[in-house]
């Protein structure tokens, strides 16, 4: 037996559990890993709430999570006990000491890399690169607007935005969140709860508007966003944090000719070849010191209720990271 965190009932942070659950061996293309440090994410509070449907009913939420191999299924190859392992996918079930996983959805994590740095960055990083690097390209002369820029997939957005030479506009609640957007390089920031980022936006660009919106924050960000962008813009909305955004008429999209998309890292990260080449990516901007994460708040796997309320609250900055 282990100790887990479970959902017996879709509602609000009180509905995560600390229980025990039985764990059985890896079969066949599985290993068996000792949790180190697990990522929270603001897709888990979907789950928890029922935006997002899980599979069965009760389940352990968790996509994120970095741990050292203790067993390997029959026959497998190419991983061993003692390897540390990272994994941040559509397999739920990280929120828990130990936990089984397909052998192929794993990628290593280097001796130099702090286990707790690599949980949190593993799912907002790989989200982070495809947003900018295949979803929609970001290059020099490009303007990108990121909503929710203190976050922990929006502060690697403007990072990784800026490495490319894009300008980047940020939008944030308080000003302690935008003096960390400026330090993750934000050329412009825009405390949302102050000022209409739609006028700040189109004072910035001269009225032009910007080639992408990253938008994570859905109903309360996404007509506004859409005003944002210049002709053939992308709107980008990968998340809902405030909701699901109202239907858009298609007829919406033609005067500007806007391109509209609701990607998933899943889809970009289908093979194991995309996996390893998304996740080698950002591995290497952390080592090469491109990405710096900020791990501002850990729990105990105990306390995921908090974390979970802290994060929904907007109580929080950076990663979050829950120590089994």
């Amino acid at each position: 037996m282990v100790k887990a965190i479970r959902v017996h009932q879709l509602g609000g942070p009180q509905v995560l559990q600390w229980e025990d659950v039985e764990l059985v061996e890896p079969r066949e293309g599985e290993i068996r890993i000792k949790n180190k440090a697990i990522g929270a994410n603001f897709i888990d509070i979907y789950f928890r709430k029922g935006v997002y449907k899980a599979a069965t009913m009760p389940f352990t939420p968790g996509m994120e999570v970095v741990g050292e191999v203790t067993a390997v299924g029959p026959g497998l190859t190419g991983r061993k006990v003692g390897d540390m392992v990272a994994y941040a996918g559509d397999r739920m079930g990280s929120y828990a000491e130990e936990q089984i996983l397909p052998a192929d959805k794993v990628v290593p994590v280097p001796p130099l890399v702090d286990p707790i740095i690599a949980a949190s960055i593993m799912l907002k990083g790989m989200t982070a690169q495809y947003l900018v690097r295949r979803c929609f390209k970001v290059k020099p002369g490009h303007t990108v607007l990121v909503h929710a820029a203190a976050g922990g997939t929006g502060s690697l957005l403007c990072q990784w935005a800026n490495a490319l030479g894009a300008t980047v506009i940020g939008t944030v609640s308080t000003k302690e969140k935008a003096a960390q957007a400026k330090e993750d390089g934000c050329h412009h920031v825009i405390i949302y709860t102050e000022e209409d980022f739609v006028s700040c936006v189109n004072e910035m660009t001269s009225g032009k508007g910007v080639e992408v919106v990253y938008d994570s924050v859905g109903k309360n960000t996404f007509e506004g966003s859409l005003e944002c962008l210049k002709p053939r813009g992308y709107m980008v909305s990968f998340g809902q944090s405030s909701g699901t955004p109202d239907p858009v008429p298609l007829s919406a999209l033609a005067p500007k000719s806007l391109f509209l998309t609701r990607p998933s890292m899943m889809q970009y990260t289908s093979t194991r070849d995309e996996l390893l080449e998304t996740a080698g990516e950002v591995i290497a901007n952390v080592a090469s010191g491109i990405l710096r994460v900020r791990v501002n708040h850990k729990y105990p796997l105990s306390e995921a209720s908090q974390a979970h309320a802290d994060l929904e609250n907007r109580r929080t900055t950076g990663s979050i990271v829950l120590i089994p």
